[in-house]
């Protein structure tokens, strides 16, 4: 039957069944439409007392799938069609426009695709149109805008994109305008600021919104909910907005890049219940919210908040007159005061509460129970103090307790036990004391405990290391805890992570663990384990990571452990392990696996230079070979000569061609390699693969053919030099104790003698096929060709950023003993085949003295720190000692001279002024006048090559801009003379990583 539009009531009943006919009814809602009763009397068909014809056809929440019949458009008496909450799919039909009575149309929460009907704008009478919760493509109609009576407007959560139509400022009836999740991108009409009547202005999470919003629209004094999160736009949040918008209820700016304060007329709205401007770049004070009564969230995480004063948190405060209040989120902003007490004042309807990477100070409040509806509580990343507060049992609520990365002090309250709602616990990195308390065991509900890096002391608790519940990890690692592991680890069935490393455990690895088949990461490294790896670990067949490194163990190795598939790393370092190494999976892979320190091991493949098994076998029954030469005695004379010869042979040799093996590890087993290895593979250390110089000796390329093929970078060291043969040493030391992806990797080192019989050192590394930061900022010699491959982009700068910085935070933070790099500049950092960073040369690093390290008494504090013109901090110049803050700065005049393009050495850098200061200076006027002219080059290129029209050109030049006045304060604040002004390292990863994204997503 095909459509026939106008008609009868007879008409109408035919174009009922059409409809029916095209779907499926898993609830039989559609079975009485059927010739027993007349059609008016069928389910969900309402029709006029009149002309008997169908006026309403309502059907939501049914189940119905299928599409929707284009004979709809036969109903012309339709005023309401609702088939929302069913599983409609394939297009709408553009038979709907013929529906010119139709005022309300439902057809939300359904899998309706394709485009909006354009002749939508026909329904002439529509006060209602709910599109939202499809699958609806393309662009909006441009005519949407005529549909003169509309109310209502919602096409949320669709897959739209395109500009908003300049029309929909004609609707003048319209009171909610719900856009939100879709692709919708370009400026907000300003037309909007004729919306009068509009109360809901949902835009959010279309993610290409640009632009500042109109003026106008704040004038709307209706809106009460303003929503605009998660898109590209920009400017300044008006003055005077609290008393232009008087009605708001929620004002949704999140994830934008907003900048100024916050206005103080914020008091005068008060019906506000939602004020979240997270993810912004919002500044200055936060004033007082007293007045906010109906407040219940406030979200103003990223941002540059706070003045670094005494008076930052005082809004805090002003807060405990928010009754309502359950979420308060203030993490990741530049406040530095001490907590107030009032936080436990707060409202006790809060649930969240987010203090996380700032500077906050001071104890956690003694009453910060009271909060008794407490659910999260983060404060990880700052500056407390003191105790764990005991009346945190009363907050029998609680679910996720962050608070790592502090100076708390004290004991674990034993009460913690008590709340069983508990689902997170991260206490790392901080100086807790005391014993684990056994009461964690009643945490039935916790899948993730980090306790890592404390002062731990005790046993492990079997009923904390026996909760089956722990299904994202436990960590212990780091502390003192002493004793066995206990036998209820086999309990941890479910737990992908266990960190038990660098403790004072001792006794044997527990059958048990075998239970634990869920594992991907095991270190047991840095104890006092004995006896053998037990054959029950067979059973963790979807392990990663094994590290059970510098203990007692010993035995054989399990052959099994060449069947896991999964295994990528493997450390058995430094054990008392013998006999056979096998010789396949993870024991192929010399990159994958460690097994050095096990003096009885033999075999394995030939790149681990193992002896053979059968001349271990031949010292193992020594004794009967004693007895051989009792019985061949009379030919001991000869034998003796002929070893009194070897001998003397053997020490010529050895005074010419000295062993490469230093006895070093670097955490991998590493190739050996002789003065002659390397003279071939360097072609005699010729000019032609002289790649760089240094102080303390020369870098070149080659090609090392052990045990394949590879490119390698050799340092040579210069042992002429004063301090060369101590920077050899330093530099070992340092690279045998660190590994990141941001590190320039160690493949091996040789200290030998030249054919010359001189000493001769060197180290040997991954070669970087883009050579230095420092040939790229400044090359000596470019050809025209070369003049575009070596300017280097704004995303590939702040990719070198972050990559340096990653490398920082690693050595600063994440190393067992805290290390200072002490020479960080361009020619240190070297570029690998995708541009990644890898820091270098590590012939100057400290290792900051820690007496609970039995190596601490190689630091020389008392040598002066040599570093490099121009980067070197300040206060070391006036005999400071070395500090991590010191690389700080280091790390600053680096940023700075990567986007400015000037050395610190620069001659222009006269009178007074320095790098910073000059960057400083542009802040203030111009970045563009201070930026490297090769960068802005490179982007205006960008830029103009884009099929962008001059407006969206602008815009991107724009948020480039921004991005790189965010960069230029990082490099201000980290190479600041004033050693307590300079920038936490964790906190410039944070800050580079939020403006990687926002590039990314221009």
């Amino acid at each position: 039957m095909s459509p026939v539009f106008g008609g009868n009531n007879h008409t109408d009943r035919l174009s009922l069944l059409a409809i029916k006919a095209q779907l499926q009814d898993p609830l039989g809602v559609l079975n009485s439409w059927n010739a027993s009763q007349q059609f008016c009397q069928w389910p969900g068909v309402t029709c006029s007392p009149r002309h008997r014809r169908v006026t309403v056809l309502d059907l939501h929440s049914y189940k119905l799938k299928g599409k929707l019949s284009p004979h709809v458009g036969n109903l012309s008496f339709l005023r309401m069609l609702r088939l929302s909450g069913n599983s409609f799919s394939h297009h709408i039909p553009p038979q709907i426009g013929h529906l010119f009575r139709l005022r309300e149309l439902y057809l939300n929460n359904n899998s309706f695709s394709g485009e909006i009907p354009h002749n939508i704008s026909h329904c002439s009478s529509l006060q209602y149109l709910r599109l939202s919760e499809n699958n609806l493509s393309g662009k909006l109609p441009i005519d949407i805008g005529f549909i003169s009576k509309l109310e209502v407007l919602d096409l949320a959560s669709n897959n739209l994109v395109g500009e908003i139509p300049i029309s929909c400022g004609n609707l003048s009836f319209l009171t909610e305008l719900r856009l939100q999740r879709n692709s919708l991108n370009g400026r907000i009409p300003i037309s909007f600021g004729q919306l009068k009547s509009l109360r809901v202005l949902r835009l959010g999470q279309n993610y290409n919104l640009t632009g500042t919003i109109p003026t106008s629209i704040y004038n709307l004094s209706s809106i009460r909910i303003f929503s605009v999160a998660d898109n590209q736009l920009s400017g300044n949040l008006p003055p005077d907005f609290g008393h232009t918008l008087p009605n708001l209820e929620l004002f949704l700016f999140s994830g934008n890049q907003f900048v100024g304060p916050i206005p103080k007329t914020i008091s005068n709205a008060s019906n506000l219940a939602y004020f979240e401007i997270g993810r912004n770049k919002i500044t200055g004070k936060v004033p007082s919210l007293a007045s906010l009564s109906k407040l219940r969230s406030l979200h103003i995480a990223l941002n540059n908040l706070g003045f670094h004063k005494d008076d930052d948190l005082n809004f805090i405060t002003s807060l405990v007159n928010c009754t309502k209040l359950d979420t308060l989120q203030i993490s990741f902003n530049n406040f530095e005061a001490s907590l107030p007490e009032s936080v436990s004042n707060l409202s006790t309807n809060l649930e969240l509460l987010s203090l996380a990477s700032n500077l906050i100070r001071g104890s956690i409040p003694t009453d910060i129970g009271n909060l008794i509806n407490l659910e999260v509580l983060i404060m990880d990343h700052n500056q407390l103090t003191g105790p764990i507060p005991t009346s945190i049992v009363k907050l029998q609520k609680l679910y996720w307790m962050v608070m790592d990365k502090n100076k708390l002090s004290g004991v674990i309250p034993s009460s913690l036990g008590n709340l069983t709602w508990l689902n997170k616990v991260l206490l790392a990195s901080n100086n807790l004391q005391g014993s684990i308390p056994s009461s964690l065991g009643g945490c039935k509900s916790l899948t993730l405990m980090d306790l890592s890096q404390n002062n731990l002391t005790g046993p492990i608790p079997k009923q904390l290391i026996g909760l089956s519940s722990l299904s994202e990890g436990l960590d212990l690692s780091k502390n003192r805890l002493t004793g066995p592991i206990p036998m209820e680890v086999g309990n941890l069935a479910n737990t992908p992570y266990l960190g038990l490393a660098e403790n004072k455990l001792t006794g044997e690895i527990p059958e048990t663990l075998g239970s634990c088949t869920s594992l991907m990461y095991l270190y047991l490294d840095g104890n006092s384990l004995q006896r053998n790896i037990p054959s029950s670990l067979v059973s963790l067949r979807g392990i990663e990571q094994i590290d059970f490194s510098h203990n007692n163990l010993s035995g054989k190795l399990p052959l099994y452990l060449q069947t896991f598939r999964s295994l990528r790393l493997l450390n058995l370092s430094f054990n008392d392990f013998e006999g056979e190494v096998p010789i396949q999976g993870v024991f192929s892979n010399t990159s994958a696996l460690s097994i050095v320190g096990n003096a009885r091991l033999c075999g394995g493949i030939p790149e681990l230079n193992l002896s053979s098994c059968s001349t271990n076998l031949y010292k193992k029954h020594k004794h009967s070979l004693k007895v051989k030469i009792i019985i061949v005695s009379v030919a001991c004379g000869l034998v003796a000569l002929i070893v009194m010869v070897l001998l003397l042979i053997f020490s010529a040799w050895r005074k010419r061609s000295k062993s490469a093996n230093l006895g070093l590890s670097f955490g991998i087993s590493f190739v050996q390699v002789s003065y002659g290895d390397l003279f071939r593979a360097t072609d005699g250390f010729s000019e032609g693969n002289m790649i760089g110089a240094g102080s303390f000796g020369s870098v070149y390329k080659g090609i090392l053919n052990q045990p394949e093929t590879k490119v390698v970078a050799v340092k040579v060291l210069n042992l002429g030099t004063s301090r060369a043969s101590k920077s050899f040493v330093a530099e070992c030391k340092a690279l045998k104790r660190i590994k990141h992806r941001n590190l320039v990797r160690v493949i091996t080192a040789c200290s030998s003698i030249d054919f010359q019989g001189n000493d001769f050192k060197a180290l040997v590394y991954e070669f970087m096929i883009n050579g230095s930061l420092e040939e790229w900022l400044h090359p000596y010699h470019r050809t025209s060709m070369e003049e575009e491959h070596k300017n280097l982009s704004l995303i590939e700068r702040v990719n070198i950023s972050l990559g340096v910085a990653n490398a920082l935070d690693y050595l600063h933070n994440q190393c067992h003993v805290p290390i200072v790099h002490c020479d960080l500049k361009p020619s240190n950092v070297l570029l690998d085949s995708d541009m990644n960073a890898h820091l270098g040369d590590f012939g100057l690093v400290r290792f900051l003295p820690d007496a609970s390290h039995s190596f601490s008494s190689e630091q020389t504090s008392s040598l002066r720190v040599r570093g490099s013109i121009g980067y070197t901090a300040p206060e070391y110049g006036m005999g400071s000692k070395v500090s991590k803050s010191g690389d700080i700065y280091s790390y600053g005049i680096l940023l700075l001279e990567l986007f400015t393009g000037k050395r610190p050495t620069d001659t222009m850098f006269t009178d007074g002024m320095n790098l910073h200061n000059f960057a400083l200076m542009g802040l203030s006027h111009s970045v563009e006048e201070i930026t490297d002219a090769a960068l802005l080059q490179t982007e205006d290129e960008i830029s103009s090559n884009t099929n962008c029209n001059r407006n969206r050109a602008q815009n991107q030049r724009i948020r480039i801009l921004d991005c790189l006045i965010s960069v230029i304060k990082i490099g201000v604040a980290c190479s600041s003379e004033m050693e307590k002004e300079r920038m936490d390292i964790a906190k410039v990863v944070s800050e580079l990583c939020h403006i990687k994204e926002r590039l990314v997503r221009t």
